[in-house]
């Protein structure tokens, strides 16, 4: 049969078959699991049929629980169910697991592995969270690419219906499930032919109905349960049989042919490596390489993990066999080995015992490859080469440097493998700048348009966006098994002419290679403005150089920053891989599939894009020697040794050189890093001008990297000529100097600020960002902040400009251009900073507020600021009242030891009744008793008195804490909704920050139970269906918590107002927060415009309830917006999240769009009638 060659990632291979062979399935992201849910979202928006010819169900949780939940309720009803998942998402469902293995319910959960949370949160592949469901009961079948994704998610289907044991179908995080691979299709009739209708049908007669009812779940004694869990057992001893022969049967049909375990290598192989996953593609293509050299080695890929077949896997090997070295790829601390390792051994002790004439091989162990580190050949190499040294290294890792307990192997980096027959490109892009979506395309289009077999891997951090991306393309004629980043390029591009200052990428640029560069410097000027090393390199690897003018291009073609059509345009161009007529036609095919949603005004200024890019490409003659610039350092040279010696390693992308002596143990980083960052990846950046300055403080306020700041000083001493200042305006500010000044290095060139700008003449330009312009603000930023900064007495800290007086201690974090929830964490940091903890969900403000290599948490100049963490996406509320819990329980232990000071003569009772009688309502108030609380601690300092001790540690908690529970409306909205409705039910003192995008941001842009009717996200591909929860509302019903609902946008006063009030709120707070995204499709300069619009439409009117206001006889609920003024769709088309259906399904979404009109109407009304049943009965 022909069978279609498809050019795809692991998801989507999984996917295909995954969907196809289910009717219900169940949903929630998690990365890297998320595109797999996103698509069976998207078929079955469109009314894919599977392969019974029905359409599956396909519905959002509120947690990967609930998930699990849901899915057991259908399998016991007689359903075909699946779901995808990773990491702690999986590991929410265990108990729900359990449940399921143990009523012999066939299934199977495709999960991209991924890593567990420990001393930090991964969102990369490893095998801890498989290995951690693996006493559960369930199967687990191991793919390690592509093609295996697709293959395996039937074959564990099939088997798990014939043997009644739910399967783990899992394959590598990130390595297999992102990574896109030219592969044959499976078609449905394949399926058909691989899954036993017979069995589907004895599944639905085991189903719980009232037409033939019976009962299941029951609570058992000690007299049946122990053997009831005896009864099972003959179903998992025939569960390796059953799935060799579906894999026999699947191998009929394609020609593919799998083993539980199947062994590669010399058929004489002395030492073997055992192993699963991804890795062992690397370490095939090592065996290969090693085996032509004499070397007698081979690998046993392991596939069916669970049940544990000990005698196919000793099988496996062969005879030869003297040494083994087991891989895993996780570390259990504490145990006598990692899971794979101690199964094999007791396989081959098992087997030893059976057989006492054979002589047991040398078992060793390591691990690699966790949080998806690199795995390369070297690494392989190095692995053989310690089996056959005099003393092996066992339980050894491969990858890091432990030069602390020398539990690591040392390799040599340059060992490389490749050949010449593959051509191996890299692209160096900005998050959101549009390149690795165009590398997604391009090796696609190689993969379609060529017989070439194509391979695409593409690295980027956390972030959403802003960050540096790379990505790795391999094609060639010869099938691409290469699972390992590329370190020899024949073509390298750089699509951020700033990155050549910061990373050395064309060490990996072998002689004779093609070097593009994006950059405003023609071709006779651009030579002298190369760093030297850069200059040296294109020298001595003889390299051809070429330029285009891709981010003026962009703009003039309204492109803004997304270059991505202009740069993978040139590379066509450049490489030759298809002629320039077959590369257009290609090219426009992709831009056609990838933006026709977005309308022909899209698509043409793309098509444009792809045609000017054709004429601008300039082949630049390379100078005869280097005489450019040094790189600059890293990081400044006065920064903190910690911050030269780790962080800018981690800065450089050369964090894995790292020794594991340099990284903290326990997971705990410093604070205040990202200032000495210095990004500068804005191309252009705002210009103060002062004569046109109101003094409004708004431009500071809605900057969401803080690279905007404002000062009121009452003298400038030799500022530098450059320096910029006016006279400040207000009596209290007489005689002082008002400045305004531009962190240009910080800056991510998103105009906000200059939007703002109320004055009559803006007081703000956008000007081009130059070498020039950061010389000169680089000192002009390092005078300001040695400028003193302004006493809070002078100010109303809840206003506007008083709060832009204060210094942010939240600065230059990795968040999007035009963020709209990084201006709230700045503005509380900048009211409660020094005073702050924070219990921050995982999400968007998780990763842009704790992600490495910087953290933008600051200090003030006496060291204190926020103390940050992150738990879970779950417990967020949970772990932030512990917190409060803590603090006030320190507090009182503080005060109980003042008193028992006191009667031990420690301390004077004026003194103890000084720190235990202060107000401390005001940041004076609060700075006064931190004197007090000085005063006490140098008393107690150097006595030994164990109660002079204890009360020093905790003299600090006398002082008031601001607990800040901050997430964002996936977590308040649906996966942390139980435990934030108990936090808020206790009473406590903690204030909630919900940052509400109305989608998951950081994840893709799901759907949540925030996202409004007729919004198109991921997961709601048709468009939402149900209304917006009202979150306020529901929690106001309590009657004792502070809500406030806010807009920056629409009214930054009363968003301050509300937040100063929140925390003065003896109680529980809750401020609810718009805040536009990158994932609404909108311009994000014009992010503050929709807030505007979002309020006048009704849709997000601006409230406060203070149940203060109550206790003093006052109406509690005051709306500070007005009546709806514009239509819901006046405010909703301003959005592709809302055009997206109108473009595909314009019926579908005039219906929706006028619902959405009556939620509007329908949350006003409400919110007014309740407004005015809360007046008092005096006032009424």
């Amino acid at each position: 049969m022909s069978r279609r060659m498809v050019t795809i990632d692991g998801n989507q291979a999984c996917t295909h078959v995954a969907y196809a062979t289910s009717e219900v399935i169940t949903i929630y992201p998690i990365t890297p699991s998320s595109p797999m849910a996103a698509e069976a979202d998207a078929k079955a928006a469109v009314k894919q049929k599977n392969i019974w010819n029905s359409i599956p169900v396909v519905t959002q949780m509120q947690s990967e629980a609930g998930v699990a939940g849901a899915l057991h309720g259908s399998l016991t009803t007689g359903s075909l169910c699946t779901t995808f998942t990773a990491s702690q998402g999986l590991l929410l469902m265990i108990p729900n697991m359990y449940k399921i293995a143990g009523e012999l319910t066939p299934t199977v959960f495709h999960i991209t592995a991924r890593s567990l949370a420990a001393q930090g949160l991964s969102i990369f592949g490893d095998h801890a969270d498989v290995y951690a469901a693996r006493q559960t009961g369930w199967g687990m079948l191991c793919a390690q690419n592509v093609q295996e994704s697709m293959d395996m998610a039937l074959i564990s289907t099939q088997a798990s219906l014939k043997s009644r044991i739910p399967f783990m179908h899992f394959f590598d995080g990130f390595r297999t499930s992102h990574e896109i691979q030219k592969v044959e299709e499976l078609t449905y009739d394949d399926m058909r032919a691989v899954i036993d209708d017979d069995l589907v049908i004895a599944h639905r007669r085991r189903a719980l109905s009232p037409d033939r009812p019976m009962i299941r779940g029951t609570a058992q004694n000690p007299d049946v349960y122990f053997t009831g869990r005896e009864t099972v057992n003959k179903y998992y001893n025939a569960v390796p049989a059953i799935m060799q022969e579906t894999m026999d049967k699947l191998a009929a049909i394609t020609g593919r042919q799998y083993h539980l375990f199947d062994y590669h290598g010399a058929p004489d192989a002395e030492n073997v490596v055992v192993m699963m996953g991804s890795g062992c593609e690397t370490v095939a293509s090592t065996v290969d390489y090693l085996v032509a050299q004499g070397r007698k080695v081979g690998l046993v890929i392991v596939r069916l993990y669970r049940p544990f077949d000990g005698r196919a896997m000793v099988n496996a090997l062969p005879p030869t066999v003297e040494r083994i070295t087991v891989l895993d790829r996780t570390k259990e601390p504490g145990a006598i080995g990692e899971p794979l390792y101690l199964d094999v051994r007791a396989a081959v002790g098992e087997a030893v015992e059976a057989n006492g004439t054979i002589i047991p091989p040398i078992i060793l162990s390591g691990r690699y490859g966790l949080g998806s580190a690199e795995f390369t050949p070297a690494m392989v190499k190095a692995v053989f080469d310690n089996m056959v040294t005099m003393a092996p290294k066992n339980k050894f890792c491969v990858g890091p440097n432990d030069d602390v307990t020398f539990s690591s192997l040392d390799y040599d980096r340059s060992f490389n493998i490749e050949g010449k027959d593959v051509y191996r490109a890299m692209f160096y892009g900005l998050g959101s700048d549009g390149t690795v979506g165009a590398n997604k395309n391009t090796i696609k289009i190689i993969g379609t348009e060529t017989d070439n077999s194509a391979q695409g891997y593409f690295v980027y951090d956390s972030k959403k966006s802003g960050s540096i991306t790379t990505s790795h393309l391999r094609f060639g004629k010869n099938p691409v098994v290469a699972p390992y980043l590329i370190n020899k390029a024949n073509f390298i591009a750089c699509h951020n002419f700033t990155f050549l200052d910061q990373y050395d990428m064309l060490r990996n640029l072998e002689d004779g290679g093609t070097f593009l560069l994006t950059t405003s410097y023609g071709a006779k000027e651009i030579w002298k403005k190369l760093p030297k090393n850069v200059q040296r390199d294109l020298i001595d690897k003889k390299a051809k150089f070429y330029i285009i003018d891709a981010v003026s291009l962009g703009l003039a073609l309204g492109l803004g920053a997304r270059i991505n059509m202009i740069m993978q345009t040139a590379f066509f161009m450049i490489s030759g891989i298809l002629t320039q007529e077959e590369a257009i036609a290609a090219i426009k095919k992709a831009i056609k599939k990838t933006y026709g949603n977005k309308g022909d005004k899209v698509v043409n200024m793309n098509y444009s894009a792809v045609d000017e890019a054709i004429k601008n490409i300039v082949e630049v003659k390379l100078g005869k020697t280097a005489t450019g610039h040094e790189l600059p350092p890293t990081v400044p040279t006065d920064a903190p040794d910690f911050v030269k010696e780790v962080t800018a390693k981690i800065i450089e992308g050369k964090g894995e050189l790292l020794k594991v002596s340099q990284i903290p143990d326990d997971g705990t980083w410093p604070t205040a890093t990202t200032q000495y960052e210095k990004r500068n990846i804005a191309v252009h950046t705002p210009e103060w001008l002062p004569d046109n300055c109101i003094q409004c403080g708004q431009c500071a306020l809605v900057c969401p990297h803080a690279a905007i700041r404002t000062k009121v000083v009452s003298e400038l001493k030799n500022p530098p000529k450059t320096f910029k200042s006016t006279d400040a305006v207000g009596k209290e500010f007489k005689g002082s100097k008002f400045i305004v000044q531009v962190f240009t290095e910080d800056c991510c060139s998103c105009t906000l600020c200059v939007s703002v700008c109320p004055a009559k003449t803006k007081a703000l330009q956008m000007i081009p960002n130059s070498d020039e312009l950061r010389s000169t603000e680089r000192g002009n930023v390092k005078y300001f902040l040695d400028l003193p900064e302004i006493d809070p007495a002078r100010i109303n800290p809840a206003s506007i400009k008083g709060s832009q007086l204060l210094r942010p201690l939240f600065e230059f974090s990795g968040a999007c251009a035009g963020c709209g929830e990084t201006p709230y964490v700045k503005l509380v940091s900048q009211l409660f900073g020094d005073r702050m903890l924070v219990a921050n969900a995982t999400g968007c403000s998780s990763i842009y507020g704790g992600n490495l290599p910087t953290t933008p948490y600051a200090k003030r100049v006496d060291g204190r600021g926020p103390a940050w963490s992150n738990s879970l996406f779950e417990d967020n509320a949970e772990f932030g009242l512990g917190m409060r819990f803590s603090v006030n329980k320190l507090a009182s232990q503080a005060a109980e030891l003042l008193e028992e000071a006191v009667s031990g003569k420690l301390i004077t009772r004026k003194m103890a009744d000084g720190l235990l009688q202060a107000d401390q309502p005001t940041q004076t108030a609060i700075e006064e008793q931190r004197g007090r609380v000085a005063e006490l601690k140098a008393k107690l300092e150097g006595n030994t008195n164990p109660i002079a001790v204890q009360l020093y540690n905790v003299a600090d908690y006398l002082v008031k804490k601001s607990v800040w529970i901050i997430g964002g409306d996936g977590w308040a909205y649906d996966i942390g909704y139980g435990g934030l409705d108990h936090v808020l039910a206790s009473g406590e003192n903690v204030n909630v920050l919900l940052l509400d995008t109305e989608v998951y941001s950081n994840t893709g842009g799901q759907m949540s139970k925030s996202t409004p009717r007729a919004a198109t996200a991921q997961f709601a591909a048709g468009g939402k269906r149900l209304p917006k929860k009202d979150i306020g509302m529901i929690f106001s019903t309590y009657g004792n918590v502070y809500i406030g609902r806010i807009s920056l946008g629409a009214n930054p006063s009363q968003a301050i107002k509300a937040i100063a009030e929140a925390e003065a709120y003896d109680g529980p707070s809750l401020i609810i927060a718009y805040a536009h995204c990158i994932n609404h499709g909108i311009n994000m300069a014009k992010g503050l415009e929709q807030q505007k619009k979002a309020v006048a439409c009704g849709h997000w009117p601006l409230y406060r309830y203070n149940p203060d206001l109550e206790d003093q006889g006052k109406n509690p609920l005051i709306i500070d917006s007005k009546d709806p003024s514009i239509t819901f769709e006046e405010y909703a088309l301003g959005e592709n999240r809302y055009r997206a259906l109108k473009m595909v399904n314009p019926t579908e979404a005039d219906a929706l769009m006028a619902q959405s009109q009556k939620d509007v109407l329908r949350s006003w009304k409400f919110l007014k009638g309740r407004a005015q049943a809360m007046e008092p009965e005096t006032e009424k």
